[in-house]
C-alpha cells in the first residue's frame, strides 16, 4: 500500500512537471510583441515581427521610398520563395545610433546549431534608417531580412 502511494506521487508529480513546462512553452511564443514606431529601433523591431508574420505588406510599409525600392511583389516574393528565408535565425536589436536624419540600429543574428553539440553561430550586423516626413523608414539591413539588390546601384554595362 505504501509503495502504491509512493509510486503515485511520483506520477503527480511528473504530471505537474510536464504541465508546467507546456505552459511555459506555449507562454513564451507570444513574447514578441510590436514596439511604438517612433524610433529607429521600434521601426527595425516591428519589421523583423511583421515578416516572422508573414504580413508583408506591413514590413513593406517600413522600406524607405527611393528609385531602386523594391516593388511589394518582388518583395514579397523573395520571401516566399525561401531567397531569403528566416528559419535558423533569431534576431536581438542592441543599440542605436542616431543623427537628425540617420539612425543604425546594431543587431545581433543568432543562428542555431545545426547539430546537438554544436553552439548557436553570433554575428553582428546593422541595419539603417532615414528621416522621411518624419517617420523613420528602412533603407537597408543585413541578409536574410533583405535582399542585396534593394535600393543598390546596378553598376551599367
Amino acid at each position: 500500500m505504501k509503495n502504491d502511494r509512493f509510486l503515485i506521487g511520483i506520477l503527480i508529480g511528473i504530471v505537474l512537471i510536464i504541465v508546467a513546462a507546456l505552459g511555459a512553452f506555449f507562454l513564451r511564443q507570444n513574447a514578441n510583441t510590436y514596439l511604438p514606431e517612433d524610433t529607429p529601433n521600434g521601426i527595425v523591431n516591428n519589421y523583423i515581427l511583421a515578416l516572422y508574420d508573414q504580413d508583408y505588406e506591413k514590413a513593406y510599409s517600413y522600406l524607405a521610398e527611393g528609385e531602386l525600392k523594391p516593388s511589394f511583389d518582388t518583395f514579397r516574393q523573395a520571401f516566399v520563395s525561401g531567397s531569403l528565408y528566416l528559419g535558423n535565425v533569431s534576431f536581438k536589436i542592441s543599440e542605436t545610433s542616431e543623427s537628425q536624419k540617420q539612425a543604425t540600429v546594431y543587431l545581433t543574428y543568432i543562428y542555431s546549431a545545426s547539430g546537438p553539440f554544436n553552439e548557436p553561430y553570433r554575428e553582428s550586423q546593422m541595419a539603417t534608417l532615414v528621416l522621411e516626413n518624419g517617420i523613420w523608414k528602412i533603407t537597408n539591413m543585413p541578409y536574410p531580412l533583405w535582399n542585396w539588390d534593394w535600393y543598390q546601384e546596378v553598376p551599367q554595362k
